[in-house]
């Protein structure tokens, strides 16, 4: 990869965004769910954190069967998240400590409770079209959340379209009206001073469900330029598309910037590693640290110049990284790894909440406290085919969403500090240990490692621009260069819980960071600790 010249750079290029999931981070007014004030209360600390920009999960006024994600509208706040006036407040006071506010925006769907699906349902002609509807359905497509994906709609006697919940009706985006009402609302938003938007399932829009076509659909393209010139023009903003079709092949057809489509994309392949191939993401499998060095690696290398990768390890749909893949004996060590590898890469991370103090999975062993619409479909299809339930618990505890959203930790009282009443969801019962507090007061805490982190990126332009190259190793060792005019880095990772020899023949110049808090003057003939981790600038 050739290197990139640092006077186009875009702001975003060198941010670390910390994603919010609203109902669980901070509750301001004792009722138990996560709010807005909430969210400008703790700015301080995502401060001192070093945070650039907040990427929020859904707030608009909602039903809340997918917890946000089905939106009845896009220019109301959820009475329970506060009103748009303590938005505007957040948006205001976030950009005094330098960080931009980033709107989830879902426009594959809305709600079955959004004035437009309503008024298709009474028979209006022109709200009809702004979904997708058959007499009969054309084939058996299936709901991402389990079962079909068309519902029988009594008043209208035909089916419509949902890949998500049967309340969660898809948009036509082939209908230009409904477009232009897209486009309307983005510009109100943007008009509010928002740093720009993270678009769930953006890959989907393009879908033609007849033909049984969803990610990359032949419009898509034309449809997301689209909105670049109706919407996005000459605004400095980011746009985070959530892609889980695309690979390094056509990252570009997004990002590259003569196209005028989007920022950058989140890619979901390394997440597919602990899945069996072929199967769900329930049919689980052990991690294999070489297909994660394969994948990761790919994304590195084969992606142009001209597009841009985002790094993520977690997010409001996926489980906690530290119980994912690291090891619940070795906590911090294993946590500053997966954080070390990750930040040293070329790419826009993100945390997300709770990641950067080791908040880990809250398991469950009861059907009542599943909150997650995708986990209870999963439970019940499940059950119908006669699998244990101890089995299904298993899965559900690995990968299910709720793991995620559990309230954050932000000290070791009864409610972890999140509130003063019991949450809408229990705190996991080990925020005793592990809390917001506990980091703070620690020095080589995980907090500490993530802070250090972001402070690296602003200061050495390597870490956003330097080409990469993955070294060849014993299978368990992560390691790989990074080179930016004239310099080297060497990151190297000791991706197993077993001590490992390994030696290098460069000869480190200084120690940039370690999760050892070690200083390496040599890197020949190394007997690497369980999670080792370190970062060397290389001699000339």
């Amino acid at each position: 990869m050739s290197k990139v010249k640092k006077e186009n750079a875009l702001w975003w290029q060198s941010a670390v965004f910390y994603q919010i999931y609203p109902k669980s981070f901070q509750d301001s007014n004792h009722d138990g769910i996560g709010d807005i004030n909430g969210i400008i209360s703790r700015l301080p600390y995502l401060h001192q954190l070093g945070i650039d920009a907040i990427w929020l999960s859904p707030i608009y006024s909602s039903p809340n069967v997918d917890n946000g994600y089905d939106i009845d509208n896009y220019y109301e706040i959820l009475a329970e998240f506060g009103t748009m006036k303590d938005v505007e407040q957040l948006i205001a006071e976030a950009k005094t400590f330098g960080i931009r506010i980033v709107m989830d925006l879902v426009v594959n769907h809305t709600s079955d409770q959004h004035p437009w699906f309503l008024e298709a349902e009474k028979g209006n002609k022109k709200y009809q079209d702004y979904y997708i509807w058959q007499k009969e359905p054309p084939n058996d497509l299936q709901s991402f959340f389990g079962g079909t994906a068309w519902t029988f709609n009594e008043k209208q006697n035909r089916y419509y379209l949902h890949l998500f919940s049967k309340n969660q009706p898809d948009l036509n985006w082939e209908n230009p009206n409904m477009r232009e009402d897209i486009w309307k609302m983005m510009r109100f938003w943007i008009g509010k001073g928002i740093g720009g938007f993270r678009l769930d399932v953006i890959d989907l829009i393009g879908k033609q469900p007849e033909k049984e076509i969803l990610g990359d659909g032949p419009n898509l393209h034309t449809y997301l330029q689209e909105m670049y010139h109706e919407a996005l023009k000459e605004k400095d903003l980011v746009t985070i598309g959530e892609t889980g079709s695309v690979t390094p092949e056509t990252a570009p057809l997004y990002t590259a910037p003569e196209r005028n489509e989007l920022s950058m994309v989140f890619q979901f392949q390394h997440m597919a590693l602990d899945e069996q191939s072929g199967h769900s993401k329930w049919a689980l499998k052990k991690l294999s640290v070489p297909e994660l060095k394969k994948v990761l690696s790919k994304w590195q290398t084969a992606l142009p110049e001209n597009a841009w990768n985002s790094l993520f390890w977690s997010n409001h749909d996926q489980p906690r990284i530290l119980s994912r893949w690291g090891d619940g004996n070795y906590p911090l060590e294993s946590g500053k790894m997966l954080a070390i590898l990750l930040h040293l890469m070329r790419g826009t991370p993100f945390i997300y909440q709770g990641e950067e103090i080791g908040m880990t999975n809250f398991p469950i062993h009861s059907a009542k406290q599943i909150q997650d619409i995708e986990s209870q479909n999963f439970y019940q299809n499940q059950q119908k085919t006669g699998i244990a339930k101890e089995k299904i618990f298993e899965s559900i505890n690995t990968k299910g969403r709720d793991n995620a959203r559990t309230p954050m930790q932000w000290d070791n009282t009864i409610f972890g500090g999140f509130s003063t009443v019991s949450p809408w969801y229990p705190v996991n019962p080990n925020h005793k240990q592990i809390n917001v507090e506990a980091n703070l007061k620690n020095s080589e805490s995980l907090f500490y490692t993530y802070q250090k982190l972001i402070l690296l990126r602003k200061k050495y332009p390597i870490i956003i621009w330097g080409s990469y190259e993955l070294l060849d190793t014993a299978p368990t060792i992560f390691a790989y260069k990074r080179n930016y005019e004239h310099e080297t880095w060497l990151v190297c990772a000791n991706f197993s819980d077993q001590e490992t020899f390994y030696s290098f023949s460069e000869e480190p110049e200084t120690t940039v960071i370690s999760n050892y808090n070690v200083t390496y003057s040599s890197i020949n003939n190394l007997n690497l600790r369980p999670y080792e981790t370190f970062v060397v600038k290389l001699k000339p």
